[in-house]
């Protein structure tokens, strides 16, 4: 089983990107979502934040929210916003946030390679936060956000990378945040079986991102495969959706959080116990 292969996307035609473009569903809660989704009846919101288009106060996990999901996706299929490509392929991705630039592939990676820790992980998961992501790929028959994976440098990838980012995009958006998004799609059998091979020289990867959904893919997968065993051939649950960037590309962000009670403690106090454990340094602004 390869540990990455082409695939036949679902993505926004591209006349349409900017109208679909949108955060990932985890960095929005639900008022932030209802509102950057107003008038935008095609940003993929209403498919990863179906509660936007429910009542104020709908529960996120209810069985209704994933039924509007669904629904959500049916409807930008029908009008042509998202659209299958005809052929396995894979997708060159490119991002630029001021004077960074990181260009990865856009696959799907294999379960069994996950299973076998070929694909490593370093994070424990949540049951709850899993058993959402497993609904939602139940209830569309889709993944609808990739595992961002790393991979050690590779002259030759950069190289056949860098060949593609030489011509003319088909997706050059910019989403509001001030991040370019530019997406080549390559279909030709030669440069894929090459790509292909150039990661399964690669003795592992590494979940950067995504530890929930992958854990969501392969149980997913699991379920599937005991329900029908059918003849021992590879099946689309057999792999889920990932972009892969070499770890020299890679930004590490920080990521805030807002303590808001002190447990009766002194903010020094509460300081000092953090730095029992951890490196505290002042910032020079919030």
């Amino acid at each position: 089983m390869p540990l990455i292969r082409p695939f036949r996307g679902l993505r926004p035609a591209p006349q349409h990107a900017a109208e679909v473009l949108a955060p990932p569903y985890d960095v929005l809660n639900s008022e932030e979502a209802r509102a950057r989704a107003a008038g935008r009846p095609w940003s993929f919101l209403h498919i990863s934040k179906p509660e936007i288009d429910l009542p104020p106060g709908q529960d996120p996990h209810a069985p209704e929210v994933y039924a509007k999901g669904a629904e959500s996706f049916g409807r930008l299929l029908a009008e042509g916003i998202l659209i299958r490509d005809p052929t396995p392929r894979y997708y060159v991705y490119r991002l630029r946030m001021g004077a960074h630039t990181q260009t990865g592939l856009v696959g799907t990676a294999s379960v069994a390679a996950y299973r076998a820790q070929r694909i490593r992980r370093h994070e424990f998961t949540r049951p709850e936060k899993e058993d959402d992501r497993v609904r939602q790929i139940e209830a569309l028959n889709a993944q609808t956000g990739p595992v961002l994976l790393a991979y050690r440098d590779d002259a030759d990838l950069d190289t056949r990378l860098a060949a593609v980012t030489g011509t003319a995009p088909e997706v050059d958006v910019e989403g509001g945040d001030g991040v370019r998004h530019s997406v080549w799609a390559v279909d030709d059998p030669g440069w894929c079986a090459r790509v292909s091979e150039r990661f399964e020289a690669m003795p592992v990867l590494y979940i950067a991102d995504g530890h929930h959904r992958s854990a969501a893919a392969a149980r997913v997968a699991e379920s599937r495969a005991a329900a029908d065993p059918g003849t021992g051939a590879e099946a689309s649950y057999d792999y889920f959706l990932a972009v892969a960037f070499p770890a020299s590309q890679m930004r590490i962000l920080d990521y805030n959080r807002v303590v808001r009670d002190l447990n009766g403690l002194r903010p020094e106090a509460f300081l000092a116990r953090l730095a029992d454990d951890f490196t505290v340094a002042p910032a020079d602004a919030p």
